[in-house]
């Protein structure tokens, strides 16, 4: 009974640290740095998400963020799956503390990016349906309304919803609301600006009082 409890908790402690290490992983600090595009941090709102990468003018650097900060929730809930025989209370945890750490990566001090790509990379391997019908809901507002932070606060918003459309278990639902809730947080200045009408559309710079100060010369 003891060795099947401490096989339980090593697999949890795997799930949540394992999922937020792969989490943290800044895909696109390391593809601008190595793509030679420098400190993504640096450059327009300061973000390392692919959406700021792109305003790096680096299309394909955009590309490899957007798969790599997808593919480690993707990895995350897999690799949950795979220890704990499709458990989904825990595969919900591994997911959860992959977003977390994309949010707030132990590597860059916390400062993270806002977690739409591994939202959709976890909805996609823990709930596929729910996944599509997320991405489904950003493709239709970004096409309406060409504002990316738009489409994705009503994606997150919906992702509960779908799950109890499509019966799906209970921590699922709970990981949507999960991420769902610290998609809004991470987006609180699109949200003010959004208000304002001044949330810039796709295809457009941000303004450049949103940027980050450039540092001092030495």
């Amino acid at each position: 009974m003891q060795d099947l409890a401490a096989i339980a908790y090593l697999t949890l402690g795997i799930a949540i640290v394992g999922g937020y290490l792969l989490g943290s992983i800044p895909f696109g600090l390391i593809a601008t740095r190595l793509g030679g595009a420098g400190d993504i941090r640096q450059i327009g709102s300061g973000n390392i998400g692919a959406t700021n990468v792109l305003r790096s003018g680096r299309k394909d650097l955009a590309a490899i963020t957007l798969l790599g900060d997808a593919g480690k929730g993707v990895v995350a809930v897999l690799l949950a799956r795979y220890l704990t025989n499709g458990n989904p209370a825990i595969i919900a945890l591994a997911g959860g503390s992959a977003f977390l750490g994309h949010l707030f990566p132990v590597w860059l001090k916390f400062k993270g990016g806002k977690g739409v790509a591994t939202f959709y990379g976890v909805l996609l391997s823990a709930c596929w349906p729910v996944g599509i019908a997320a991405g489904a809901t950003w493709l239709a507002m970004a096409f309406l309304f060409r504002i990316s932070s738009l489409a994705a606060l009503t994606a997150a918003t919906l992702a509960a919803p779908f799950a109890l459309a499509f019966d799906q278990p209970y921590p699922f639902m709970g990981l949507c609301l999960f991420m769902a809730v610290l998609i809004f947080i991470r987006h609180r200045e699109n949200i003010a600006r959004l208000l304002k009408g001044e949330e810039p559309k796709i295809g457009k710079k941000k303004p450049a009082e949103d940027a980050p100060p450039a540092p001092d010369a030495p």
